[in-house]
């Protein structure tokens, strides 16, 4: 079914071409399908789900199908926080250990390197606490145990950091035990900082991080299909992804979303639609507003959205700078900090993030847009992020 709607401000002719383009390849095989949405002054401007949902059942993709968002939940977790900061309940400056005692006494991880190339890790201690902004804006030192190599993430694989036995309080009691990759506010590192950032939520609010998310921010917001996991009457919308990637041959292993886990990643474990993620995207855009309802002021938005990297000199040049050139970080987005450098169009002041599975956003406030991909083709998800984000732009008059 087409669903596109045209919008003033926008070519025809370039949405179509988006469309015949997404799907070409979906009738190539290279994906199984996938729902994308473009916005403009508040308004729909282009909606379309192409392909299957489920290649297993043949199912067809639906604006309403439920996806995995991964790391697009690490936005809306750092909208609780600025929450709370607004309440008056934490300051942006304050070490996390006020609250997370755990986190207290850390230590960070020194590669040597022996005449034989043999690496040893040698500790020593954090030169200062890890604040809630380092957290925001992954300076904490902490990391994951993918996007590189290196003998701090082997401890963090070894020690299972985020595994969906855990409860956030045994996350929060391993990762304590943990070294840092890097000395706090040195260092970009993408990492389990938004994790962390859920148990505070749940310290601070005296509730679970599900219950907080969702008397806050999804209830008031409309967003009714999103949260940790799936109630079993929608199943049946669940989207799924190739077996194996058709282009790189991987096994494509994605979260189960069916059952509560004990494990609430407030750094990857949501499911949502493009419907909800559209009324909590265009909320930001909106300055912290939708429909009546204020969630964030103004100038916590604004915050969120600028630049929070600029005065540290070194924080760019570690191994896996995601964000990429003509970025900067905000408090829960990249942001784009220059016209050029970055591969792709945008503009200044642009700010974005995504999914591991392949799902996608961006909010431009100079040309008022936002943008959604939604698709799960992990293997697959560097390529499309770049190939909408040129298509859409594309359409603009």
């Amino acid at each position: 079914m087409n669903h596109r709607i045209v919008h003033e401000g926008f070519s025809a002719s370039a949405l179509d071409a988006l469309t015949r383009r997404i799907q070409t390849d979906i009738d190539a095989g290279h994906i199984p399908g996938a729902v994308m949405l473009i916005a403009r002054d508040g308004k729909v401007a282009y909606e379309e789900a192409l392909g299957v949902q489920d290649p297993a059942t043949g199912a067809p993709m639906r604006l309403d199908t439920i996806f995995r968002i991964y790391s697009m939940t690490k936005p809306i977790v750092s909208v609780g926080v600025m929450m709370l900061i607004e309440q008056g309940n934490i300051l942006l400056s304050d070490p996390v250990s006020t609250y997370l005692p755990e986190l207290g006494n850390m230590q960070v991880g020194r590669e040597r390197v022996d005449v034989d190339g043999v690496r040893t890790l040698e500790l020593e201690p954090a030169h200062r606490p890890i604040t809630i902004q380092d957290l925001l804006r992954h300076t904490s030192g902490l990391t994951y145990g993918i996007f590189g190599d290196s003998l701090v993430k082997a401890e963090y694989l070894k020690a299972g950091v985020g595994h969906p036995r855990l409860s956030n309080d045994e996350f929060i009691q391993a990762l304590g035990q943990l070294p840092l990759q890097f000395q706090p506010g040195t260092v970009w590192e993408y990492s389990n900082s938004t994790d962390v950032l859920g148990v505070l939520l749940e310290r601070v609010s005296g509730m679970t991080l599900d219950r907080f998310l969702a008397e806050r921010i999804l209830r008031p917001l409309g967003m009714r299909d999103t949260g940790f996991w799936v109630e079993e009457e929608h199943h049946h919308r669940i989207a799924e992804a190739f077996a194996k990637d058709p282009v790189t041959g991987a096994e494509v292993r994605l979260n189960q979303p069916r059952r509560r886990p004990n494990f609430l990643g407030g750094g990857g474990g949501m499911m949502s639609t493009v419907h909800d993620y559209l009324r909590f995207a265009q909320m930001l855009a909106n300055e912290g507003e939708l429909d009546g309802m204020r969630i964030l002021s103004r100038h916590s938005v604004r915050l969120m959205a600028s630049d929070h990297l600029d005065e540290l000199p070194a924080v760019k040049q570690g191994l896996n700078y995601l964000p990429g050139p003509g970025y900067g970080f905000g408090l829960g987005f990249a942001v784009r900090t220059a016209p050029g450098m970055a591969a792709m169009p945008g503009s200044v002041g642009d700010y974005t993030w995504s999914g591991l599975a392949g799902t996608y956003f961006w909010i431009d406030p100079q040309e008022k847009l936002l943008a959604i991909l939604l698709m799960q083709a992990p293997e697959r998800r560097d390529h499309y992020r770049q190939l909408f984000r040129n298509l859409v732009y594309a359409a603009l008059l």
